[in-house]
């Protein structure tokens, strides 16, 4: 098993249980094994060590990746509202303004799930302030139709 340079465990899933049994407390282990599950398709347990990885306290950049990747999975397994709460909790966080514009988008597309279209277009509009490309975009959009 590798460490990559940002601290990340690379390895199979037994590999990187094996790291948490011997260190439970090491939030980037469970990090990392959320991410060999998700590709697994264990979306569950995936879900699982996000939140325990969370719980346990990562990096500014790694506990922004880890939500993102939470509100992902919660949106495809249609907990909307958990989706939101991550989503917020990226935007709060002040990334930067790339990765701030995707979780706008994602939590607006949550919102719309949710029924709440003011606050999906809210997200929206916020999304295009931050990104002039994206109303670029839908104007090309809206032109085509």
């Amino acid at each position: 098993m590798l460490k990559d340079a940002l601290g990340a465990w690379r390895g199979s899933e037994e590999e990187i249980s094996r790291l948490i049994e011997a260190d439970p407390l090491n939030a980037d282990a469970w990090c990392s094994r959320a991410g060999v599950r998700s590709a697994a398709g264990d979306l569950a347990g995936a879900l699982d060590d996000l939140t325990m990885a969370i719980k346990l306290g990562l990096r500014y950049r790694e506990r922004i990746v880890a939500w993102g990747n939470r509100g992902m999975i919660r949106y495809e397994t249609g907990d909307y509202e958990g989706a939101v709460e991550d989503f917020s909790a990226v935007i709060e966080a002040r990334p930067r303004k790339s990765i701030m514009k995707a979780a706008l988008m994602q939590r607006a597309l949550a919102k719309q799930k949710l029924g709440d279209m003011n606050g999906a277009s809210a997200d929206r509009q916020l999304a295009r302030i931050l990104s002039p490309e994206l109303n670029k975009q839908q104007n090309q959009k809206e032109n085509i139709a």
